[in-house]
């Protein structure tokens, strides 16, 4: 066996240790994460297709009715994305967002 044929059979048996351990690689961190990100936003193979809800803000609601007041005037709770489009609308109203 000459060096060159040594060399070659290090380089082949090292190419299979890489392959078998990137076959047997599993990524314990993604499948925590995966499992912590299904609990914080539930499952979505046991969504059903939801109705879209009545808006909770009055369409003629003001920035300070909704935001001044002490006590809570909203019968259930406001979601974010009807939160944040009512913002947004009242602070382009105001020239505070562009």
């Amino acid at each position: 066996m000459t060096m060159e044929d040594a060399y070659d059979s290090a380089n082949v048996s090292s190419n299979d240790k890489e392959t078998s351990l990137e076959k047997n690689f599993v990524n314990h961190a993604e499948i925590a994460w995966q499992e912590m990100r299904k609990n914080w936003v539930g499952d979505s193979s046991k969504r059903t297709s939801e109705l879209p809800m009545e808006p909770v803000i009055s369409f003629n609601a003001t920035y300070e009715e909704m935001l001044l007041n002490n006590h809570t005037p909203f019968h259930k709770p406001i979601p974010l994305a009807e939160m944040v489009d009512f913002l947004v609308d009242y602070w382009h109203g105001d020239c505070l967002f562009d």
